[in-house]
């Protein structure tokens, strides 16, 4: 029977056009962060001294007019100066001057720089005073500009990402798998016990989560780890109760009734009964709390207690672009883009998988198949 169910939800679900949008909309989000931080040609931590704050473009850099400014900071530098720079298709040539011999060891600053590849030296005087020097330029490409620092902000997005997605899923599954046991174990023990166990949930529920965050951060260092715990201890709890509600509700089942009259134990009970009965609700919870995790990871992370550097998140990202709104828009548009698009998918997702997965929300073809059968 639950093979058949299964299918019915499956068709349910492949006739929920947004809820299949939402859901390739996520598979697309997840390849790109994982794959997308080694195809855009830029190492997350890479920064720029040259590129700070560039605006979103489908243009190449450097451009014509950024070729001397960024190579007189690598003359400088070199302890040298530029005398003259000419640019020949993708390679410039520069004459390099000095008080003293140059040494061309400095000139390992060019690729160093990540604007340009190895240089040659063609000319060299006698004295070793002047040099003149051609190298490649490399193509650089910022698709969704840079940040305060001059790193690749496509590239962070995309790897703030992964630490998002990383914690929006951990979490929910921590907090499903206690949430789980957690209420059904309630919700099967009844009388005192369920009304023990529930008074523990009012007790956790009236903790303020910012204090709870605070006290860890005394006792432990910030960190992916924290944010981890600090979620997952508090996210479990609107999912115990759930279970609960859904086994006290099973519980007046004569297939329940059934199996507990003919001896079954607690966790062959809850294994084959009550959670593949459950399993609905919970698949469309657990799919609404992965949102509510990762705003709730922002929102840590955008007051400083969550994510810290070197590692990053859409919550750290959008808290920096918070800070240079005025002067680079695009610094909180484009980590916030990415999370908008993430969290609406998940929630329309969740909604859809709930209607599936509900037998009593059957229409059309799927009614008559019960009533056939």
């Amino acid at each position: 029977m639950s093979a058949v169910l299964a299918h019915r939800a499956r068709r349910r679900l492949a006739r929920d056009r947004p809820a299949l949008a939402a859901l390739a909309s996520l598979v697309l989000v997840a390849l790109a962060c994982l794959i997308g931080p080694f195809l855009t040609g830029h190492p997350p931590e890479r920064i720029y001294p040259d590129f700070v704050r560039v605006p979103p473009s489908l243009a190449a850099h450097p451009r014509s007019d950024e070729l001397r400014p960024a190579l007189q900071r690598l003359a400088f530098r070199m302890r040298a100066s530029l005398e003259d720079v000419a640019q020949e298709g993708e390679r410039v040539r520069l004459t390099l001057t000095a008080p003293k011999p140059i040494d061309e060891r400095s000139l390992r600053l060019l690729p160093r720089s990540g604007l340009f590849g190895e240089a040659q030296v063609l000319e060299r005087s006698a004295d070793g005073r002047r040099l003149v020097v051609e190298a490649p330029i490399r193509r650089l490409y910022f698709l969704l500009g840079t940040d305060a620092l001059g790193r690749d902000l496509l590239t962070r997005c995309l790897a703030a990402g992964r630490v998002s997605l990383l914690i929006g899923l951990t979490a929910a599954l921590a907090a499903l798998l206690i949430g789980v046991a957690y209420g059904a174990v309630s919700g099967l023990a009844g009388g005192t016990v369920d009304a023990l166990m529930m008074r523990v949930l009012d007790i956790l529920y009236a903790l303020p989560f910012v204090f709870f965050v605070i006290m860890l951060l005394v006792f432990f260092r910030a960190g992916l780890w924290l944010v981890l715990v600090a979620v997952a201890a508090v996210e479990w709890l609107d999912m115990a109760r759930i279970v609960r509600t859904q086994t006290l509700s099973l519980k007046s089942r004569d297939f329940f009734r059934a199996a507990i009259a003919l001896g079954a134990g607690t966790g062959t009970i809850l294994l084959r009964h009550a959670v593949p009965n459950m399993l609905g609700p919970i698949i469309a919870a657990a799919t609404l709390l992965v949102p509510r995790v990762i705003l709730l990871e922002s929102f840590l992370s955008f007051l400083g207690l969550g994510v810290q550097e070197p590692a990053t998140s859409w919550g750290v990202l959008i808290a920096e672009g918070s800070r240079a709104l005025e002067s680079a828009p695009w610094m909180l548009a484009a980590p916030a883009g990415f999370l908008v698009v993430t969290l609406v998918a998940l929630n329309r997702l969740g909604d859809g998988l709930g209607e599936a997965l509900d037998p009593r929300l059957q229409r059309g073809p799927d009614q008559r198949d019960s009533a056939g059968r």
